[in-house]
């Protein structure tokens, strides 16, 4: 039984599960992405079984479609946008999925991370000690105590983050579709409409699961709203802000932004947003740590075992 196991970019996939404990399995590990259907279906061809981490691959109809051999999936963390899990159902293929460890509480540490590396101009600075730099072209920035929160999504993470500014002297308002005042009083936090929150807040994160109703939420409009040296931070999903009016307000040099997430990921090495100094970056860290790597690896190995036996656990689709 040939398995693959993708997109292992940091080469942890074997170090972190047994998957020596496979009977009669044959694991190839793809540490590069497969950036393309075509790329992805003449390399997965040969595979019954594939291990996908996230959506860090798009495993959609057109390429479920291309592997002939395909007879399980299984996926790291609870669900994917990018997996057609109902083309799977109706080929009799089952997806497991796997548990996570943390909670979100990674993400929220790297949101954290990413809105004082912003208002400090932690990356600028760090770049410029490398080069033999000081202050050179680094602003004052600003320290967040007395300055305003904006939380698009109050679930989960977005009460923890709001949690974390509130312990730093932030004032904390919200605003999504579904959220009331009462969870928002819940949590501390003064609910509020969508433009108030762009007009009004200091640094605005976004904590929402990508969906139709969610996709290209943060457009030009929004954007136009917000403060002059305002921060707009991005751990969820990259297509829930409009990528062409973002990389638009930010070349007026209003705004600055700090990004785990991207329209296309990885991000391409020549996109317009590596070359802008007033984009802190980082390449979607928010749920990569080794508890979280550990769980997913050794629960895949669980994963597939369980469906070489014929009883898979932790189905999603069937």
């Amino acid at each position: 039984m040939k398995v693959a196991v993708l997109d292992d970019y940091q080469r942890l996939a074997l170090e972190y599960a047994d998957w020596t404990s496979l009977p009669g399995a044959e694991v190839q590990v793809f540490h590069e992405p497969l950036r393309s259907t075509e790329e992805a279906a003449k390399a997965l061809k040969p595979f019954e079984i594939v291990c996908l981490m996230r959506e860090r691959t798009p495993f959609g109809r057109a390429l479920i479609d291309r592997l002939p051999n395909l007879r399980f999936v299984s996926l790291t963390g609870a669900r994917s946008p990018s997996l057609d899990t109902a083309a799977l159902k109706e080929r009799g293929i089952p997806v497991s999925n796997t548990r996570s460890a943390g909670g979100g509480g990674s993400t929220v540490e790297l949101t954290w991370g990413l809105i004082i590396a912003a208002a400090r101009g932690l990356a600028k600075g760090e770049r410029n000690m490398r080069a033999g730099k000081w202050h050179h072209e680094l602003g004052a920035g600003f320290s967040l105590a007395g300055k305003t929160l904006g939380l698009l999504g109050l679930g989960n993470i977005g009460a923890r983050v709001a949690a974390i500014g509130k312990a730093f002297g932030m004032e904390c308002i919200a605003w999504s579709q579904n959220l009331t005042e009462e969870k928002a009083a819940a949590a501390g936090v003064k609910k509020v409409g969508k433009e108030i929150l762009f007009e009004t807040a200091d640094v605005v994160t976004i904590h929402l699961v990508l969906g139709e109703r969610t996709r290209g939420l943060v457009r030009a409009e929004d954007l136009a709203l917000m403060k002059p040296g305002a921060v707009l931070v991005n751990t969820s999903r990259g297509p829930i802000v409009v990528e062409k009016d973002l990389l638009d307000a930010l070349q007026t040099q209003k705004l600055h932004a700090a990004l785990d997430v991207y329209e296309r990921e990885p991000l391409p090495a020549d996109h317009p947003l590596r070359k802008l100094e007033n984009v802190t970056l980082s390449p979607h860290l928010g749920y990569v740590h080794e508890d979280n790597y550990r769980t997913f690896y050794r629960d895949t190995v669980e994963n597939v075992a369980a469906f070489l036996a014929g009883k898979p656990i932790r189905v999603i689709n069937l």
